[in-house]
């Protein structure tokens, strides 16, 4: 019989607040955590901006000789969980070492341990470098030195799954005490990249914002975003079996109720166009936590504010939640770097929201799949209405619905065959994401632009 998880503490370090008490207090405040990057010279640089930690020093957290072997990412991670322990009040001598562990994961380690000895290779020589070069910068030295800063005996281990590093060693952390491998589970992500291997790497990619404008480089689910802002920190918690955590009298903050790990098999960087993936592993989570999808309320999305990772988590919320998908209030916590948004689902609902609580965006865009929809969109005051996958008559029909009350973009199946037909409509924008993610070649010379006529 599988055993019930709780979350008993709480630890952050983030670019608005090294505790999770001003962490959250700065949410509140809508606080700007992003700014021009400080720890190394930009200026070659196409994107200079990032969302760094600030005021953060190890040794007030963490002992000096502790914190002199430890790289950044590293010292993040410990000093979280050291707040996320004494949040949930865990005294170690009346506990089983070996029945509380650790799973923290980092998605790169330390970039910048990397490129700090392979200068000292090209400058001193291959002798010269660190002793402990490896023990700093590989991944698993968060969850290492967290086992041995708590006093922590049992499974130690973590996940390197990119973005997804920190969710997946909640997950396995949940798993470990659901079947009785543990009482007591640390789990959680660090991370450190902001660095000039980290930037130039991500920039290369083409999936940082470009904007210099720290109000608005991150804004997941808008029409006009261009990539994520570089962020690092630390968010880590503390998990417990239910039992164990009422007999000590702990504070309980929430019960983990269901989890759901799924592979696109796709694409190394985009996900699926159709969301099933993200979908079917949201529709896992639910089935095991026993959740109708009416029941749910709130969706933390991945929300990067890329163009392919927006649009397709939308999609995935749509076919995981169906018809409930239209009362979920849907934001990113890349968002908290810069302002909260509230989008998507209930749409009067997410747009009034919206509006409300980001006054600084400039325009709302609703994607639409149907009349139905279009008139919902119509009605909540959206300033621009997506029209989704629909047949040309369907877009000429929601075309005359609207009748100037919005502006309108066409998206989906999108070709060079049909987009005249669809320009006739009367549609203010047409989007097509083939140019981006299925173009067999991309050659942005141009000598090869034309115009094209009658």
């Amino acid at each position: 019989m599988k055993r019930r998880v709780v979350v008993t503490g709480l630890g952050a370090v983030t670019p608005i607040g090294n505790t999770v008490d001003v962490f959250w207090d700065e949410i509140k405040k809508e606080t700007v955590g992003i700014g021009p990057i400080t720890q190394f010279d930009v200026s070659d640089y196409k994107v200079k901006i990032a969302a760094q930690v600030k005021g953060f020093d190890a040794r007030e957290r963490l002992d000096f000789k502790s914190a002199k072997r430890m790289e950044l990412f590293t010292q993040y991670a410990a000093a979280a969980a050291k707040e996320a322990f004494d949040d949930a009040g865990i005294d170690m001598e009346k506990e089983d070492l070996y029945r509380a562990g650790v799973i923290v994961g980092s998605g790169v380690g330390s970039l910048k341990c990397v490129e700090d000895n392979y200068e000292t290779i090209l400058k001193k020589g291959p002798n010269r470098v660190h002793p402990l070069m490896v023990p700093l910068m590989i991944s698993n030295m968060a969850a290492g030195n967290i086992s041995i800063r708590l006093g922590l005996r049992g499974k130690c281990t973590n996940v390197a799954t990119a973005c997804a590093s920190g969710s997946h060693c909640i997950g396995d952390a949940f798993r470990a005490i659901q079947y009785g491998d543990a009482d007591i589970m640390v789990a959680g992500g660090a991370e450190s990249a902001i660095s000039p291997t980290g930037l130039a790497g991500f920039t290369a990619l083409t999936a940082l914002s470009t904007s210099e404008d720290p109000t608005c480089a991150s804004r997941p689910f808008d029409k006009d975003r261009d990539g994520f802002v570089l962020g690092e920190g630390a968010g880590i918690i503390v998990l417990e079996e239910l039992e164990h955590a009422k007999a000590r009298g702990a504070k309980i903050y929430a019960e983990l109720a269901g989890y759901g790990a799924t592979a696109d098999a796709w694409h190394i960087t985009s996900p699926a166009e159709d969301g099933e993936g993200a979908a079917m592993a949201m529709k896992l989570a639910m089935r095991e936590a026993g959740v109708r999808a009416e029941q749910i309320d709130y969706i933390n999305a991945h929300g990067t504010s890329t163009h392919h990772n927006d649009l397709f988590e939308t999609r995935a919320i749509r076919s995981a939640l169906g018809s409930a998908a239209d009362q979920v209030v849907v934001n990113s916590t890349k968002s908290m770097i810069g302002h909260l948004l509230g989008a998507a689902g209930g749409v009067a609902q997410a747009v009034k929201m919206a509006k409300e609580y980001a006054p600084f965006v400039r325009k709302i865009e609703v994607e639409t799949e149907n009349l139905d929809m279009v008139k919902e969109a119509v009605d909540a005051g959206a300033d621009i209405i997506m029209l989704d996958n629909m047949t040309p008559e369907q877009m000429a029909e929601a075309i005359r619905y609207i009748d100037g009350r919005a502006e309108t973009e066409c998206s989906g199946n999108m070709t060079k065959e049909n987009i005249r037909t669809i320009a006739e409509l009367g549609v203010d924008y047409v989007s097509s994401g083939a140019l981006t993610h299925s173009a067999p070649i991309l050659d942005i010379s141009l000598k090869h632009l034309k115009v094209l006529t009658d």
